[in-house]
């Protein structure tokens, strides 16, 4: 069980208010963009419960080719779309089911992490690519599409990641760095229909990894 004075909620809500203590101007900005996401229901085309997941092919960081219905043989599957490495809060939350990530296996699932990046090289040194769960590519984000999480990502923000932090999303992304999923956990039973879901626009908010274990719990 997780420590609920260290849960990932409380993790990302201490990085949001460290970012609104030293760049005010720039989360005032994040906040405006994000209601007016919400106010347009980013993300309201996300895959439901009870739908079929969108089969899918995608390369992990070594090129190998992962096909869902492979994983699917196995038992259930928990995809989480994120946005890259060099993405704060996917790190916490990525670090936060790695933790978890035995009790993920123990209930026969596993955990598909998947985001717009390359899978390259230098992808295969990182952090996220050692952990022990599956990392995939899905550099157009034609799969984060079909999962209705496909997101165009507003010019105020691409301006504060090239500038403010030096990344060239276009590079990361091979040519297609305007398009970034939003942060999305999908839990799929065996049969690769849709049990559980978190779908939220705010990139600084996320799943809790202990309502995804209850969720696996519950199938």
């Amino acid at each position: 069980m997780s420590n609920e004075s260290n849960t990932l909620k409380v993790q990302t809500e201490a990085k949001v208010a460290a970012g609104r203590k030293g760049n005010p101007d720039f989360m005032k900005g994040v906040d405006e963009t994000i209601a007016q996401a919400k106010a347009f229901q980013e993300g309201e085309n996300a895959l439901n419960l009870e739908q079929n997941a969108p089969r899918f092919e995608l390369p992990n960081q070594l090129g190998e080719q992962v096909l869902l219905d492979e994983l699917l043989k196995k038992g259930p599957v928990v995809i989480t779309f994120y946005r890259g490495s060099w993405c704060p809060y996917c790190n916490l939350q990525l670090k936060a089911l790695q933790s978890r990530l035995p009790e993920i296996h123990a209930l026969g699932a596993q955990l598909v992490a998947i985001s717009p990046q390359v899978p390259d090289g230098s992808m295969s040194e990182s952090e996220i690519s050692n952990m022990d769960f599956i990392v995939l590519s899905d550099q157009n984000a034609d799969v984060a599409a079909s999962y209705g999480v496909a997101w165009k990502v507003p010019a105020f923000l691409l301006e504060h990641m090239r500038v403010d932090r030096g990344l060239d999303l276009e590079s990361l992304n091979n040519g297609n760095g305007s398009i970034l999923p939003i942060p999305a956990t999908f839990v799929l039973n065996s049969e690769g229909r849709v049990t559980w879901r978190y779908v939220d626009v705010d990139y600084r908010t996320r799943s809790e990894p202990q309502d995804i274990v209850n969720a696996l719990k519950a199938l």
